[in-house]
């Protein structure tokens, strides 16, 4: 199970977030416990309003609890896992929040403690977290019998590909799979040993190499998105200067901006325009279909929720009438007749518990089965449009260069040659 956590303040806007039903499909609030709250916002107002007693300014550690593709994890494994932090960060008895989050047929969970001790008003020091919870971490893969990632074996072999926030939500933007990008940008880097071959290389998919604003060296791509070199393939900027060279022998940004707009957004951009008209119409029935998937999981959810407090409420009943009362009452309690009832009625009420669990976790799993079905569908319509939109990157490449060489060769139509350093290759 991965654990990635921070201590942070902005208790209402972390509330915000948990409950936010635009980028989850299903929220549900878990356990609230060592509050006097009992909803979400409620505890994350209480547990601002006692950190004001403090001179703390992160009153909160938060931590996302995701679990292995494929998996199907009960509840009482993620409630482990949280025992497993606390006890090992020291915040055993801390109030807590869990919420649970199902996104594109996966499950996850985000745990969030109160560092302020009630008793003292005082912060929970968390020192070495990221490493402890690493070791938690370790060991709930192995519990469990999941496959350890390579990442966790050994730290150089985690994968290069995978994106912070900040770099998911550019690709995003540019509107091409975010992995493909940082994929192409590597593979240019690993095939070429100088700048000129690999602004060739990157041409190849249509980005261009620049001079950035701040992070040295960058690639530009069609729609003006500017992705660092550096953050791309892993490397201080150090390592990418010394085999690209000084980056102010470029292109700015800028002058490569003003280079594509008259090279090749003429040619090409009412032909991405409609790629991806064309991708959007290809997932419009697929994410209907979700929708209708999502309201029905919805619906079953709470009709077994409904059935489930009606029989609690029937055997609770059952239960009340084995202790019988007045001098009945009186005679049960001396001959131990009530202690009897009483550890039978504990353990019903415990198997019962565990059943409705079982039934839960059933339903929501054959949910999720479901809902990775429909998603593998939905992952091949991206991937194949994406595909199609970094062909058409490629095509723009080559319209540059041809581009270029009229302009260069024959002066049409009065344009200059846009100004190129010596690290572009033709």
């Amino acid at each position: 199970m991965i654990l990635k956590a921070s201590q942070r303040s902005g208790a209402k806007q972390l509330g915000l977030h948990l409950l936010k039903m635009e980028e989850n499909e299903h929220v549900e609030v878990h356990e609230i416990s060592g509050f006097i709250a009992d909803d979400l916002m409620g505890a994350m107002k209480e547990a601002y309003a006692l950190s004001k007693g403090t001179k703390c300014k992160q009153h909160l550690f938060s931590v996302s609890l995701s679990p292995p593709i494929g998996e199907a994890v009960r509840v009482d494994v993620f409630e482990k896992a949280c025992n497993a932090i606390e006890e090992r960060l020291g915040l055993t008895g801390q109030p807590r929040m869990i919420v649970f989050h199902e996104k594109e047929g996966r499950r996850h969970a985000h745990a969030v403690w109160s560092r302020i001790d009630a008793a003292t008003m005082t912060a929970k020091h968390l020192p070495f977290f990221k490493s402890k919870l690493r070791d938690v971490a370790k060991q709930l893969y192995m519990e469990n019998g999941w496959k350890m990632p390579e990442g966790f074996i050994d730290s150089k072999l985690r994968d290069p590909r995978n994106f912070t926030l900040a770099e998911w939500q550019q690709a995003k933007r540019a509107g091409v799979d975010p992995k493909a990008i940082k994929t192409a940008i590597q593979e240019c880097w690993n095939s070429a040993d100088n700048a000129a071959a690999f602004a060739a290389a990157l041409e190849s998919r249509g980005l261009f190499l620049a001079q950035g604003d701040r992070r040295g060296h960058v690639a530009v791509s069609y729609e003006g998105e500017v992705f660092a070199i550096s953050r791309m393939i892993d490397k201080k900027s150090r390592e990418v200067t010394a085999r690209l060279g000084d980056p102010a022998q470029l292109r700015t940004v800028n002058e490569t901006l003003r280079h594509i707009s008259d090279t090749v957004a003429p040619r090409l951009s009412r032909f991405i325009s409609e790629a991806k008209r064309v991708a959007h119409n290809a997932m419009k029935p697929l994410k209907e279909s979700k929708q209708v998937m999502q309201q029905r999981h919805k619906l079953e959810r709470e009709r077994l929720d409904h059935r489930q407090k009606e029989r609690l409420a029937d055997e609770q009943r059952v239960r009340s009438a084995r202790v019988r009362k007045g001098a009945k009452g009186v005679w049960d309690f001396l001959t131990g007749r009530y202690f009897k009832v009483r550890k039978q009625n504990e353990m019903e009420a415990f198997f019962g518990m565990e059943r409705d669990r079982a039934q839960r976790h059933e339903l929501v799993q054959s949910q999720l089965d479901e809902r990775q079905g429909l998603q593998s569908q939905i992952a091949a319509v991206r991937e194949r449009h994406a595909e199609q939109l970094l062909s058409l990157y490629r095509d723009a490449a080559q319209f540059r260069r041809m581009g270029r060489h009229t302009d260069s060769s024959h002066g049409r139509d009065g344009l200059q040659p846009a100004p190129r350093g010596p690290g572009l290759g033709r």
